[in-house]
């Protein structure tokens, strides 16, 4: 865990796609090019885009994946894990039982 860190880090964490390639490091176990390659077809980004937080900051505001600086009606919080889990295609903890709370079906 502590290597995913690291490198997700190494990639800007959230200011640009560092959070969102370990994310699917640790819940789909890919290796790291691969869960670039994912994330940058998801985003429908180039994989250096991946580390670059000028393109990766317009990216997550237009996707509502959130922003580490918290703007007026921006995504934040668990807005954002739902917007998360819906561009890549996976379940997320946190979200699932926030639907489960709140009556919503789970996907």
């Amino acid at each position: 865990m502590a290597i995913t860190h690291t490198i997700a880090g190494g990639m800007g964490g959230i200011r640009a796609a560092g959070d969102l390639v370990a994310r699917m490091q640790l819940s789909r176990h890919m290796r790291i090019n691969q869960a670039k390659e994912y994330v940058a077809n998801k985003l429908h980004v180039s994989v250096k885009d991946l580390c670059d937080p000028v393109v990766m900051g317009q990216v997550r505001d237009d996707l509502k994946l959130g922003l580490i600086e918290q703007k007026p009606r921006r995504a934040r919080g668990m807005e954002a894990k739902f917007h998360i889990a819906e561009v890549l295609g996976i379940e997320i903890n946190s979200v699932n039982k926030f639907k489960e709370k709140s009556g919503l079906s789970a996907r």
